[in-house]
């Protein structure tokens, strides 16, 4: 396994440009990690000088481009719309292309919509993943998933997608923090389809009480599954983002070489 982070980790810094991202990949490197994961929402703009730049930078600094991640909505009624969706997420598989990153994160969807079955929210969002799909893989950027509410709030939600779609060049982001019940049973059941992890230090219960995810557990239940890919550090606690992440990166760094 590698440990990455995820640009999110460090959201209200990045949205508020009290860091950059050349910073944030900086940071990563003095922090020890194997890699980042730039979160396409803090990109100043995503002209190919700019993309450069930053591939550059991790090179520069030892690190991969574990992946990046956009936003979209595969379940909006209006069949115009989702294609306009669709064709979005096609130019993020060429900004994964120009970054180097192998993966691409993308959502099922926003919810279901008002008025709309479940099963017709599902229908339409693999609809647009399998139309994305055969781009994606000419171009060798692997779609994730990522679990993480609506259609995907659970395994076996989220195993629908694997079961239908059935490619090499699909798979799930594996969160286990984004659900209330049953994270490590949630887990376990996804980690033979990962192709990517997020590490959120802490998640909540049915009861809507955070409490500290076990990571050490984890790490063996990945290990377990096969997973060698990336751990990508996602921090969404109430303390302050850059101590936290810097205690953090140290554990899962600890428990990577012990359980390695």
């Amino acid at each position: 396994m590698r440990i990455s982070c995820a640009a999110y980790s460090f959201r209200e810094a990045l949205t508020k440009r009290e860091m950059s991202l050349p910073e944030f990949i900086r940071l990563c490197a003095e922090l020890g990690l194997d890699g980042v994961e730039l979160t396409g929402y803090y990109f100043p703009d995503t002209s190919r000088a700019t993309l450069n730049s930053l591939k550059r930078e991790c090179f520069r600094h030892g690190l991969a481009v574990s992946g990046t991640a956009t936003r979209n909505h595969f379940t909006h009624p209006d069949a115009d719309f989702r294609k306009a969706e669709v064709e979005k997420v096609k130019q993020w598989v060429d900004i994964a292309v120009a970054l180097g990153a192998p993966m691409l994160r993308i959502f099922t969807d926003r919810g279901i919509p008002e008025g709309y079955l479940e099963s017709q929210a599902y229908s339409w969002s693999r609809e647009c993943i399998e139309q994305v799909l055969p781009y994606a893989e000419s171009q060798g950027v692997v779609l994730a998933i990522e679990t993480h509410w609506g259609l995907t709030a659970d395994a076996e939600r989220t195993l629908r997608y694997v079961r239908d779609i059935n490619s090499d060049y699909f798979g799930v982001l594996l969160d286990g923090a984004n659900t209330r019940e049953k994270h490590y049973e949630m887990i376990e059941k996804l980690a033979p389809y990962a192709v990517s992890v997020h590490a959120k230090t802490h998640s909540r219960n049915a009861r809507d009480e955070f409490f500290e995810l076990d990571y050490e557990r984890i790490f063996r239940t990945l290990k377990a599954a096969g997973f060698k890919g990336y751990v990508a550090i996602e921090y969404e606690y109430t303390e302050p983002a850059l101590p936290a992440v810097r205690r953090f990166a140290k554990k899962l760094l600890t428990l990577r070489n012990k359980i390695r």
